[in-house]
Order: C-alpha cells, then sequence, then structure tokens
C-alpha cells in the first residue's frame, strides 16, 4: 500500500507509517483496554510489547480470548523469511512475542520459514544467497526458548511435499484481480511471487482451530486473503496481532534493515560494533550539554528511548523515569546510550548462548511428527 508521505508492502516500507490510517485502509482493529483486561486476566499478566500497545491492533483477537475461555483452543502461527544477512533485533520481536503467548496458553505453535520468498520477491539474486543464513535463523528462533514439544519450525524447500496440496486448493479460490488489488501486483511481478501467498496461507489451516497470527502491520495482506477463502476450505479465518514496524538506529522513519548495518543491531554483532552503533543512532537530544540541560530532550523521537520501550526496560515506572529524565534535561544522551549498550550486549551474549544450546535440540523443533496428526489430513471441503 502506498500513502502520502509513506508505503508499506510486506516486503518493503518507507517514510513515516500513519498507523491511524492503515487501521482504517487495512480495515482492522485497535486493541482496546478492555481486550487488554482480557488478555491479563487469561494469562496472569502482560507483556510489554502489548501493554505498551506496540502491539496495537487485531483481527478477531477477541474471538481466540473466547475460544481459549471456553476450552475450544486456538493455535500460533508466524514465521521468517531468511534474505542474504543475519538477523536483527528488530526480527525478533515477533517471535519474543509469539513465545510468551504459547507460554502463557500452553498452545502449539507453527513457524514457517519461507526461503524462497525473498528470490521470488526480487530481493536476492539467487536461492543459494539466502541458504547460509536459514539454519542460523532457525537457531535464533528457538533460542528463545519456544516449547520444543509444542513447535514445528519447517523450511518451505523442505517441507512442500506436506504444503503442495492446500496450496494448490488455496490458490484456486485466489483469482489474479483480487491478488493484485491486495498486493499491487503488476506487469514486472514474478509468477513465482503471485503464487507464494497460497504458501504463506497454508499454515493456517493446519489445525481446526482458529490461528492466531502475531506479525507486523506490513503482513496482513496475506491474511485478509485468507479470511476471505478459509470458510470454503472448512477452517477458521485467520486472527491477527499485529504490530508496529521497529524503527531503525538513524531515526523514527528508519526500519531496522540488515542491508543498512547501520540501521541495525544484529544478532551477531560483537560488544564493540554495537557500541559503535548505539553511540551513533539517532535521538531527540540537544545540539549541546547546555541545550539538553535547558531544554529536554525529545524521547518521543528517540531511536534510543524508542528499544527502550521495546525490549530493554521491562518496569513500566523505570520506564517512566527515564522519559522524564530525558524530557526534563536530568539524563544526557551519552549517558542514555551507554546503558542501552550494556544491556544489549548482555542479551546477545545470553542469546548467543542460548543459540549453542538450541543447535542440540534443532532436530526435535523440525521433526514433522510430533504435533497434532490431524495437521496432516488436509480434511477441506471445496
Amino acid at each position: 500500500m502506498s500513502s502520502e508521505g509513506y508505503s508499506i508492502t510486506p516486503w518493503e516500507a518507507r517514510g513515516k507509517i500513519d498507523y491511524d490510517k492503515l487501521v482504517e485502509e487495512f480495515g482492522v482493529e485497535k486493541i482496546s483496554d478492555d481486550l487488554l483486561e482480557q488478555i491479563r486476566r487469561l494469562a496472569g499478566d502482560l507483556h510489554p510489547l502489548i501493554r505498551r500497545k506496540f502491539f496495537f491492533a487485531h483481527r478477531d483477537l477477541n474471538l481466540v480470548l473466547d475460544d481459549y475461555a471456553n476450552e475450544r483452543g486456538f493455535f500460533l502461527y508466524t514465521g521468517r523469511a531468511p534474505s542474504k544477512a543475519p538477523m536483527h533485533l528488530a526480527h525478533i520481536v515477533p517471535f519474543i512475542m509469539t513465545k510468551w503467548l504459547q507460554e502463557k496458553f500452553g498452545v502449539n505453535t507453527y513457524i514457517e520459514i519461507p526461503d524462497e520468498e525473498k528470490f521470488l520477491a526480487k530481493k536476492v539474486d539467487s536461492l543459494e544467497e539466502v541458504e547460509p543464513y536459514v539454519r542460523q535463523d532457525i537457531l535464533n528462533i528457538a533460542a528463545l526458548g519456544f516449547n520444543e514439544d509444542k513447535t514445528f519450525i519447517f523450511r518451505d524447500s523442505e517441507f512442500i511435499g506436506r504444503m503442495y496440496k492446500p496450496a494448490v486448493l488455496v490458490a484456486r479460490y485466489i483469482n489474479f484481480s483480487t491478488a493484485r488489488a491486495v498486493f499491487g501486483f503488476d506487469g514486472e511481478t514474478s509468477i513465482g511471487l503471485i503464487f507464494y501467498p497460497a504458501l504463506q496461507i497454508v499454515p493456517t489451516l493446519f489445525e481446526k482451530k482458529r490461528p492466531l497470527i502475531p506479525c507486523g502491520i506490513d503482513q496482513d495482506p496475506y491474511f485478509r486473503l485468507q479470511r476471505d477463502i478459509a470458510p470454503r476450505l472448512n477452517r477458521f479465518k485467520a486472527s491477527e496481532l499485529l504490530a508496529k514496524l521497529a524503527w531503525g538506529l538513524t531515526g523514527p522513519e528508519s526500519k531496522m534493515s540488515a542491508s543498512e548495518p547501520e540501521t541495525a543491531i544484529m544478532l551477531n554483532d560483537p560488544p564493540d560494533t554495537v557500541r559503535r552503533k548505539v553511540m551513533n543512532a539517532y535521538t531527540g537530544g540537544r545540539a549541546t550539554v547546555e541545550e539538553q540541560r535547558r531544554l529536554g530532550g525529545v524521547p518521543e523521537v528517540c531511536t534510543v528511548f524508542h528499544w527502550y520501550t521495546l525490549l530493554f526496560e521491562e518496569d513500566d515506572k523505570k520506564l517512566e523515569e527515564r522519559y522524564w529524565a530525558c524530557k526534563t534535561g536530568k539524563l544526557l544522551c551519552g549517558e542514555c546510550k551507554a546503558e542501552l549498550v550494556k544491556r544489549i550486549n548482555n542479551f546477545l551474549a545470553l542469546h548467543n548462548k542460548r543459540v549453542a544450546d538450541a543447535e542440540k535440540r534443532i532436530t526435535k523443533y523440525m521433526y514433522d511428527g510430533k504435533l497434532a496428526s490431524e495437521m496432516w489430513k488436509w480434511e477441506f471441503r471445496p
């Protein structure tokens, strides 16, 4: 979708996104305080990512919670398309939310690794470019602590034999004019990318329960299509828990991008690289210390404060104290950056230890016989 000042598709986002306009144009709903309270009541608490409304919108989340409360259950589905670079901090945000939901609700979780998507979208020149990063991406996801008995991680290129039949059924009910309207396909779009949405939709059909998909709002077009056709395939319409897009380090209109290393903290960045990137990050600070003390900073546009909000300060009271310390000039940007460097490096050190442990368990995550047997029956009624 393109609008004045920004554009957003499942493969690219540019400019400062107007989320209020996206909510209206995509036809999703903002998460209300009443819905947050329902989640808190069922889960026992709220993750900061949803409490602070970074995950801010939804489709049918109320129905998912009703299904859980009435013991009908639901399942989780999300994914990651490998590219020609390592994962960065923004990439793992949806997985952190998904892992929390799995832990709180005890549900099966399906994680698709579409190792063909970036090639079909012409973001890489060959399939071989992504190959060195596929396994590492899977390990980075597993390292977040998913329940290995309730989590199935699968690569499209390996699992296509299971996916092809349902993908054909899905594709049968999506015409090109609809796909073109939703995704903006044109005469330069490869026919592979035109078919790809069918593969993205298939995991929403794995169980005869309602699927909940935690993802960025840029991924919503896939599941709008799913919601049109799911009833014809004897499956539930997909529900979504939709996030904003995390800022890059170069400003509130930037996004972390593996192709622009200075915008992103890669999960394999060494400590000195993290320090350099954070110390050079865009902030809401003033030109001089004297101005900062006198006028205060502007945390609302500060990429450093943004990342405290997302992953690096769980305590709401402490986050508010940091906000006002910046706003009143008591806290200087250099001090705030130095603390963020420390927290990111501690996070990455622990994460990479967990990656090494996940290496020992990866076969179990990717074993396709451990979850509900009904997922292989494909009892659709087209």
